[in-house]
């Protein structure tokens, strides 16, 4: 019997052929399905009901409920399955409840694979009824987690888009939404609300093309006309969905609707604010496209992308893009240098300076793996950096788990 609060749940929200997150109940509490269990089909669920029994959840197994439902949902959309399909299984009671409770930000460290997953769910829905306010929870939480850890933040959210095509678009979004979230309050010094919108509308700002954006980096040939007039046009059709969806901030609106379009010039000679926001996502978005790989080139190493962001189209220093370099430093979390020492390291801190990270040393002078990666300060003259690497260069497998305790 459970002790806690029950919650109903949808039988559209259970995994069928996975074990259960949770142990899944009736409206008294007893018991039908213990954890771990899988339920064979839907015909078994579906007897269940027929014999007048409401499925319910302790309120405590909410959010393994909810992570349940987004993995479930992320398997459909890997299948390619309808959208109707799709918008079919409902969120349930539980799940909506967290959508819409905004103070629900775990403590604790995140999961970056989920919120992957969760963002590539959520983006790929911005026609569904529940697309804004899982929209803003999944940004509340983001940004919380940059401001607790932005360096784990950067770390995870780089090096997940340099090595996973397949969720790129959601993962190029949460990175762009860090970075300048970075800029606009650390650096920048803008108000609270103009940093939330900004890191709001760089989260949202490919939301007309999740899907597309996706596929194209794994494409080998050029893009089709078709792709072509999508890929232009995806701005407005953002914009499009964000105001369906209920989006009224014209700010927000004008920083998707002009991430591509920001002309090159200072941040403070734009007329809006929703301009700066414009040109201060198009540089991030640029340099988070340079650090990722597609199937016809291979990634720009980190100093490439960050002298291609601090210079504008004019080979001008750019505002915008040197408010980043300096919010995420030259060598960023995630990306990969040579030391004086000949030793390989991955940085996990940013420095005082934006040239003296903190980094952990993957392999020795040799080229020999360490086990117990390294901490090094890269300020001490016995370990400067001396040369950013590209990541097909690194021969080692990534504990990302491991990497991100150093961040602490």
């Amino acid at each position: 019997m459970a002790t806690g609060k029950l919650v109903p749940i949808s039988i559209d929200s259970i995994r069928i052929g996975h074990p259960l997150a949770f142990p899944l109940m009736d409206s008294e509490g007893t018991v039908i399905a213990n954890k771990g269990y899988s339920i064979p089909d839907r015909a078994t669920i579906l007897r269940l009901v027929g014999r007048g029994l409401s499925l319910c959840i302790d309120q405590a197994d909410a959010e393994a409920h909810n992570r349940a439902y987004r993995a479930m949902l992320n398997d459909m959309v890997q299948r390619d399955r309808s959208i109707g399909r799709i918008a079919d299984a409902h969120v349930t009671d539980a799940s909506a409840a967290l959508v819409r409770d905004e103070d629900d930000v775990p403590i604790g460290p995140p999961d970056w694979l989920d919120y992957q997953s969760e963002a590539n769910t959520i983006l790929r829905d911005g026609d569904g009824p529940t697309f804004l306010g899982r929209l803003n929870h999944l940004h509340k939480r983001l940004r919380q987690h940059a401001i607790r850890n932005p360096d784990a933040a950067l770390l995870a959210l780089f090096h997940l888009s340099t090595n996973e095509v397949r969720m790129y678009s959601a993962t190029h979004a949460m990175l762009v939404s860090v970075m300048c979230g970075l800029a606009a309050r650390d650096v920048l010094g803008w108000p609270e609300a103009d940093e939330m919108t900004v890191s709001l509308a760089a989260l949202s700002m490919n939301v007309g093309m999740t899907d597309l954006q996706d596929k194209l980096t794994q494409q080998q040939g050029p893009l089709t006309p078709e792709q072509r007039l999508l890929v232009n046009n995806h701005p407005l059709r953002s914009v499009e969905l964000l105001m369906k969806a209920g989006v009224r901030d014209k700010t927000w609106l004008e920083a998707v609707r002009n991430h591509h379009a920001a002309a090159s010039g200072n941040l403070t000679d734009r007329n809006s604010m929703g301009d700066r926001m414009a040109r201060l996502i198009q540089r991030a978005d640029s340099f988070g496209a340079r650090r990722s790989p597609r199937a016809t080139r291979t990634p720009s190493s980190a100093a490439m992308a960050m002298k291609a962001t601090y210079f504008d189209e004019n080979q001008q220093v750019d505002q915008a893009g040197a408010a980043l370099i300096k919010a995420v430093g030259i060598h960023s979390p995630g990306s990969f240098v040579k030391l004086v020492t000949d030793e390989i390291a991955i940085v996990v801190k940013r420095g005082a300076n934006t040239t003296t990270p903190k980094v952990a040393v993957l392999t020795n002078r040799d080229g020999v793996a360490i086990v117990d990666p390294v901490l090094r300060d890269t300020a001490m003259s016995d370990y400067r950096i001396a040369a950013g690497i590209e990541s097909r260069e690194v021969k080692v497998k990534i504990n990302l788990q491991r990497i991100l305790s150093m961040t602490v």
